[in-house]
């Protein structure tokens, strides 16, 4: 996973990577070859390119870590906001409803 983020890093040209890098340049990273079948198989399945694949799962790290961050922060949140959201959230389908 490391290696693959700093290659989304230096694809997307961003501060982390290097700065000659854009988004049309490709790049080589080191799997194991059974890494490399898995992931090939995966992608032909789901009738994309290798690189759409890989491009895919950096979207779902990105979606587990966001939902990570909502749950610790609803985790987080105290009965008091809780109540007030809940209480917020039916007047506001009682005025879509009405």
């Amino acid at each position: 996973m490391t290696i693959l983020r700093s290659v989304c890093s230096r694809l997307a040209g961003d501060e982390i990577g290097d700065a000659r890098y854009t988004q049309s340049m490709t790049t080589t990273i080191k799997v194991s070859n059974e890494v490399r079948d898995r992931l090939k198989g995966q992608a032909a399945s789901a009738r994309r390119t290798l690189g759409q694949h890989l491009e895919y799962l950096a979207g779902l790290g990105e979606r587990e870590a966001r939902m990570a961050s909502l749950r610790a922060a609803v985790k987080a949140t105290s009965p008091q906001d809780l109540a007030s959201y809940r209480e917020e959230t039916r007047a506001w389908d009682r005025i879509e409803n009405a």
